[in-house]
């Protein structure tokens, strides 16, 4: 074991601004969405509530909560009353959270002002538990966790920690973030809009919202190739940046972080399966067919794995449902990977040589994401399959608590013609459809549409200017 000089070391190391002449490292000066609401829940005056920030490996929380604490410096907070870990280093689990804590207690009375920060939380042992301990027992204290195992993180806060904190799940770069920190802007002349905010526009304020972004295409290009993790954006060579991609995300996640958090012995089947679901993201899954290609594997293991890869945040599901009461077929799941940078990079495919069917694939998991991050908290997030003669989908449905609901079909492609036959037509003439959206391919394939007599306009939208603009403005 440690002793206590060395605790110390550790310490320090960990927060060099405790050291008069300490500095932290160069932080990104854009600020995500996650850093706002991260403050916010931090120094609320109404409600006390730890936070906790749920997300994939390597897509900025550590980031997030270094700007949180390079503010609270500024702010005037005493250095040492600030205190950040992290539980991925191994020291940390060698010496154990409680010990770590008398040292810094011994160092500063805990009665005071405080602000923790701790990192990869889901590391540490009966974490919900002390977690719980420290909001009881010290009402003076704020803090930030992170996790990358999201409903582990999810459970221990039902389990033990209700009314005490707040989970904020945060994805890979949005397309707005993306674009934000490429151009190093603080904030965009251009504005976020909600579904319902887009459906009741005027054609000629469309048009207008539409043409202020007709120059972003080379971004939205670069940002389907690799644009979700921060740490990529500076790397001009895409097959660089995939290779590191592959080792620093998806290897360590099926071969490390899976293996030690759910027990799994055999992870060359789980990276089978997730390679799998990676080559048909976007697809309804077939669980018996997927146990027919893959030697060895039964249903329930099947099921097990892919709960851990949602819980490692590397893939999303997306249930059939209808809140318009239409007859559908029987519940299957789609599945989308978390972020098609990754997908292109697990299975080293290079953007370029990508398939007009691929891109429509990948461009529909890259919409997912998007409405998962405005409406996931809000609506009821799912897609359709109208029962008839032939199997009519659309793509998405995002409904409300109270049944109305937005419908979203993804035609990434040059022809994006719809019919009055298509499903997203038929559901458009419904007093519960508030609005409809067809996502398109190229930036100047936008406009309304209505197939149908007294129905809701399909607005046609691009696909980098859908992703851009996309806020519920209700989360």
């Amino acid at each position: 074991m440690l002793e206590d000089v060395q605790v110390k070391q550790l310490l320090y190391q960990y927060n060099p601004w405790w050291n008069n002449s300490g500095q932290m490292e160069e932080l990104p000066t854009v600020h995500r969405a996650a850093y706002h609401e991260v403050l916010s829940t931090i120094k609320s005056d109404d409600v006390r509530r730890f936070a906790v920030l749920s997300g994939a490996r390597r897509i900025g929380k550590t980031t997030v909560m270094k700007q949180v604490i390079a503010q609270l410096l500024n702010e005037g907070v005493a250095p040492q009353h600030i205190f950040y870990l992290s539980f991925d280093n191994p020291l940390c689990k060698l010496v154990g959270f409680p010990r770590i804590l008398s040292e810094y207690d011994a160092m500063v009375p805990k009665e005071q002002q405080k602000y923790f920060f701790l990192d990869e939380i889901q590391y540490a042992e009966d974490w919900s538990l002390w977690l719980k301990t420290l909001y009881d027992t010290r009402p003076n204290l704020n803090l930030t966790a992170t996790g990358s195992a999201s409903p582990s993180i999810e459970k221990g806060a039902a389990d033990s920690g209700v009314g005490r904190w707040r989970i904020l799940r945060m994805p890979t770069l949005t397309f707005r973030e993306y674009c934000d920190i490429e151009q190093n802007l603080t904030n965009s002349s251009i504005g976020q809009y909600s579904l319902e905010e887009l459906s009741n526009m005027s054609a000629e304020e469309f048009s207008m919202l539409m043409f202020s972004m007709s120059d972003m295409q080379a971004s939205w290009n670069r940002y389907i190739a690799l644009g979700g993790f921060p740490e990529l954006l500076r790397i001009q060579s895409i097959p660089r940046a995939q290779m590191l991609l592959r080792e620093d995300v998806a290897d360590k996640v099926l071969k490390r972080d899976i293996p030690s958090l759910f027990n799994v012995r055999n992870s060359l089947q789980l990276e089978k399966i997730f390679l799998y679901l990676c080559l048909h993201s976007g697809s309804i899954i077939n669980m018996a067919e997927i146990c027919k290609k893959m030697e060895g594997v039964t249903l329930p293991t099947l099921t097990n794995y892919i709960r851990y890869l949602m819980e490692a945040n590397l893939i999303y599901v997306c249930n059939n449902f209808s809140s318009s009461g239409k007859k559908i077929l029987s519940s299957q799941s789609k599945m989308y990977v978390a972020d098609a940078a990754l997908r292109n990079a697990c299975l080293m495919i290079s953007p370029e040589t990508l398939s007009d069917t691929d891109m429509g694939a990948l461009v529909e998991s890259v919409v997912y994401k998007h409405l998962r991050h405005s409406y996931g908290n809000s609506h009821q997030l799912g897609y359709l399959i109208l029962k008839g003669k032939e199997k009519q989908e659309v793509d998405f449905a995002i409904a409300r608590p109270t049944g109305e609901q937005f419908l979203c079909e993804v035609k990434y492609k040059n022809d994006s013609s719809i019919t009055r036959n298509d499903a997203i037509s038929h559901l458009c003439a419904e007093q519960s459809t508030l609005g409809a959206f067809l996502i398109t391919r190229n930036p100047g394939d936008f406009g309304f549409a209505r197939q149908q007599a007294n129905a809701k306009p399909i607005i046609r939208i691009p696909a980098a200017a859908f992703c851009y603009i996309l806020n519920s403005k209700t989360n």
